[in-house]
């Protein structure tokens, strides 16, 4: 049956066909009868036969009928857990019908805890029980018993701890029989938080925002709202009031962020406003964290998650408000497995759930400003830095007249003004977003570039590692002494600074600075992240370097000097959001000085100093570049003035995956509004050792490319070596 087929909420009885949805990637739901004593509920998790292995899936509706009923097989058995909300359920099936996926791919990102499906062991915690005449009481064993007279049950080792016993003490005193062992529900993940605990006191324009989106969060009802401020404006806290009214109200609230990294800092402030921590959900939780999570979310015991784009796909049967915060990040689009962009896809689910939606940001995708001017979604402002703090001034640097030192990557006036920082007790945040030591090595001989043996890459070298690595694929390879093209001996050279390498010059400029490096490669996972922030934070660091893992959301009061090494570096290559991504980019990182009392200065290294982000960063003029960057959108029907979906036809050989390229060329739709560029080879021809090619279907706004793309694969017939994966929306271009 379709996945989207709406049915009845009762329970199915014995002989009853249910239509069960697998989290494979099959073409849809398959029928199963309900055996006696079982009665699920569509939403309920189940446990089936498919070929000669059991598999638990989600029942989707009533079945279709059309399977023989010797062919039918039964339910084996209903799991111990709470049925998907039929919001999720609706929410799975719109994503598989929208992204032309497999709904079974969609319904596994739900369910990608299947443990927590499983009712949680219960927690055992020891009273006072008889204590038998016979018992040898020793010091140790009269402490516990001392303690349990006027304390209440605990488990076994913080009881150990109260009594200051080992727990062999402890468990010596249960099976003598003087404890008593009861059986506990496990305690939720995080505490509740306290949506009555009072707030700190808000600008006037903050309240005002604030009592807007809050009057949406209580009242319910599908409504999207862009909480535009500049940097530093304290949007966090307004949008924080309105999670407290969602809860007040008796609803659960989700938080989205497009990096882990900035999980630590916000959990924090979350902590500090609601007196516990929101639970978090992101890819570098253990196992155990992430079933006790989903299964208190389901539950509904959890009341607000923080996390990455995969938080939207976890089973809230409360949800109340979403909120997405950095809602222009390009790191929302998942570009692997099912092609999607959170953002768009919260908007959605917060429509199906009826619920309000926040979008945040102080420089806001030009599909979300096109948005608001058509009305679509409401916007509240926050025009000025929050209390005394003042934008940073923003000047570039013409790298064609004042040119760093041979050698270096530094021009002279950054180095002043790090001096004059460094002088008055303040910190630097240095700007690269190229990881590693150079991003090229060549050889001086015969001009060899090393490149992956598995991508269209030149391989990138980290110094600090002794390695040669591939940013897409993660080959890496140590540096090797000769050339491997023409065998010339120390002869290759890096070319180009990375991170690696402005730390190397910051060093020999200021041999005893205390300097930390912000990257991807650096710095693994939240805890991390979390540790390196608040020793920035602290003062304990005097110059940071980092990629755009620093740009967004961070808060260092006593950073005053933002250095941008290469502001051109993102402007090249053919993708069409090229220059609002920079823009964002630059704006954010710039955004990260003069965040407190003393003032900040932003200076931009670049060989472009009349580009239209150069200027617009300098003069503050945002609107006029968002004005310029949708005209030229608009004169080409690009988005959000046109619609584009992509097939990207990838294998191992290149000829099969030629010719199937070809074939959809030939086969490609045609029409009004309707147009098809491509085949060609994709700007990464090779990618993990996978020839790849593109093509680009362009509409008309009018027109839904997902019927066009339907039909359009159906006609053509593709091999199981090649894959053709289809990107609606795209974001990358690579």
């Amino acid at each position: 049956m379709p996945p989207h087929r709406a049915t009845s909420a009762a329970p199915a009885p014995a002989g009853a066909l249910v239509s069960v949805l697998l989290p494979l990637p099959l073409a849809g739901a398959y029928d199963y009868r309900v055996p006696e004593g079982l009665a699920p509920v569509p939403g309920s998790f189940v446990t089936v036969p498919l070929g000669s292995r059991e598999v638990t899936g989600v029942v989707w509706g009533d079945g279709e009928g059309d399977v023989a009923a010797a062919k039918l097989k039964d339910v084996i058995a209903v799991r111990e857990a709470p049925p998907l909300p039929e919001a999720t359920r609706t929410f799975v099936a719109w994503v598989a019908d929208y992204t032309l996926s497999p709904p079974g791919s969609v319904l596994r990102m739900a369910m990608s805890v299947p443990a927590a499906l499983d009712p949680p062991k219960p927690v055992v915690v020891y009273g006072k029980g008889p204590v038998p005449a016979d018992l040898r009481l020793t010091p140790a064993r009269a402490r516990v018993l001392a303690f349990l007279d006027d304390g209440p049950p605990l488990g076994a080792v913080d009881l150990a701890h109260e009594a200051g016993v080992g727990t062999s003490v402890v468990k010596g005193l249960a099976a003598a029989g003087a404890l008593v062992a009861h059986p506990r529900a496990p305690p939720p993940p995080v505490p509740p938080p306290d949506p009555a605990r009072p707030g700190p006191t808000l600008s006037k324009a903050q309240a005002l925002a604030a009592d807007d989106l809050c009057a949406k969060a209580r009242a319910g009802g599908f409504s999207v709202t862009l909480l535009d401020g500049v940097t530093g404006a304290g949007k966090t806290e307004v949008y924080f009031e309105a999670v407290a009214a969602a809860l007040a109200a008796g609803r659960q609230a989700l938080v989205l962020l497009p990096e882990i990294a900035l999980t630590p800092q916000l959990l924090g402030r979350f902590e500090a406003r609601f007196g516990a921590p929101p639970a978090a959900w992101h890819s570098d939780l253990g196992q155990a964290t992430r079933r006790a999570t989903w299964r208190a979310v389901a539950e509904g015991t959890v009341r607000v998650v923080v996390g990455a784009r995969s938080a939207l796909f976890l089973p809230y049967p409360e949800l109340g408000l979403i909120v997405v915060d950095e809602e222009h990040e390009s790191a929302f689009k998942q570009e692997e497995g099912v092609i999607y962009h959170a953002r768009d896809m919260a908007i959605v689910r917060a429509r199906q759930g009826d619920i309000p939606a926040v979008l945040v940001s102080a420089t806001p995708a030009l599909e979300t400003v096109n948005n608001v001017a058509r009305e679509r979604f409401g916007e509240v402002h926050l025009p000025a830095r929050h209390g005394v703090a003042q934008p940073p001034d923003v000047a570039a640097i013409d790298l064609r007249r004042e040119a760093p030192p041979r050698g270096g990557f530094l021009a002279p006036p950054l180095r002043a003004a790090m001096a004059e920082t460094l002088e008055a007790r303040a910190q630097t945040l240095l700007f690269l977003n190229r990881r590693g030591y150079a991003p090229l090595t060549l050889c001086r001989t015969c001009g060899h570039r090393l490149a992956c043996p598995h991508c269209t890459a030149w391989l990138v070298e980290h110094r600090l590692r002794g390695r040669l690595m591939c940013h897409h694929c993660g080959y890496m390879a140590p540096l090797p002494r000769v050339c491997p093209e023409c065998g010339a001996e120390g002869s290759l050279v890096a070319c180009g600074p990375g991170v690696e390498r402005v730390a190397e010059e910051v060093l020999a400029l200021v041999p005893d600075v205390r300097l930390g490096v912000m990257t991807s490669d650096t710095v693994h996972g939240p805890e991390a992240a979390g540790a390196l922030l608040r020793q920035v934070a602290d003062g304990e660091i005097d110059v940071l370097i980092g990629t755009q893992m620093i740009a967004k959301g961070h808060h260092f009061p006593d950073l005053t000097l933002v250095g941008v090494v290469d502001a051109d570096l993102g402007l090249a290559g053919g993708d069409l959001r090229a220059t609002e991504r920079t823009y964002q980019l630059l704006h954010q990182v710039a955004g990260r000085a003069g965040r407190a009392e003393r003032p900040g200065r932003v200076l931009l290294q670049t060989y472009q100093p009349e580009h239209r982000v150069m200027q617009a960063l300098v003069s503050g003029d945002r609107a006029a570049f968002l004005e310029a960057e949708a005209q030229a959108r608009r004169e080409g029907a690009w988005p959000p003035f046109g619609r584009l979906a992509a097939l990207i036809v990838s294998g191992p050989d290149v000829r099969a995956v030629e010719d199937v390229a070809a074939a959809l060329g030939r086969s490609a739709p045609a029409g009004a509004g309707v147009a098809v560029l491509g085949p060609a080879p994709a700007p990464l021809a090779l990618l993990r050792g996978r020839h790849r090619r593109r093509l680009l279907l362009k509409t008309d706004r009018r027109v839904a490319p997902q019927p066009l793309l339907r039909a359009w694969l159906a006609r053509v017939q593709v091999p199981a070596a090649v894959r053709v994966a289809v990107d609606v929306d795209p974001y990358s271009f690579v």
